[in-house]
């Protein structure tokens, strides 16, 4: 039986339809992302496709727009929607999980500092070892008090706030080499 999980977080078409969407780091997050899932599914980890639908267009279902982004072509043990940041709050994810026995999550998708990292924090909370991918997250730049602060500076603020606390930090062989040894 699995031990671990990879959640694949808001991994949708929704945020094509979002002002602030930029295919800047498109390219490697999808790289980075597709060989984490294919990694994972050959070392037996469960997939998990959690999808946001908060009621509001483009996040709502009725939109036809809460689907998975073009180039994802696995095939997920189970899928959730969730309506808050975390993953595992009212999705009837965390039960999931538990009635599978599972102890590890690895943590991947949209966006980095938001719903990635907030869904890291609750499952550490919960008693998981979660490990962060950052690798394979995918953010926007983002401006406040005038002060713009680039994708890079939220990935590493994210690992900051994550490392030693919440999760593990891992790229993408680091965490499937752990997986490996794992067995």
């Amino acid at each position: 039986m699995a031990q671990s999980a990879l959640l694949i977080i808001d991994v949708q078409t929704s945020f094509l339809h979002r002002p602030y969407w930029s295919e800047a780091d498109l390219p490697p997050f999808k790289q980075a992302l597709t060989a984490l899932i294919e990694g994972c599914r050959q070392r037996g980890a469960l997939l998990v496709d959690i999808f946001h639908d908060d009621g509001e267009w483009p996040f709502d279902l009725d939109s036809g727009l809460v689907t998975r982004l073009p180039f994802l072509t696995h095939t997920a043990d189970v899928t959730v929607y969730k309506h808050v940041h975390n993953a595992l709050t009212e999705s009837g994810l965390h039960a999931w999980l538990q009635e599978r026995r599972i102890k590890h999550l690895i943590i991947a998708g949209l966006r980095t500092e938001q719903c990635c990292e907030t869904t890291a924090r609750v499952a550490s909370d919960l008693g998981y070892r979660v490990t962060f991918v950052t690798e394979a997250t995918l953010t926007f730049p983002m401006t406040h008090a005038g002060r713009a602060v680039s994708t890079a500076e939220l990935k590493f603020h994210t690992e900051t706030v994550l490392i030693d606390r919440f999760a593990a930090i891992r790229d993408v062989s680091g965490c499937l080499a752990e997986l490996t040894a794992a067995d």
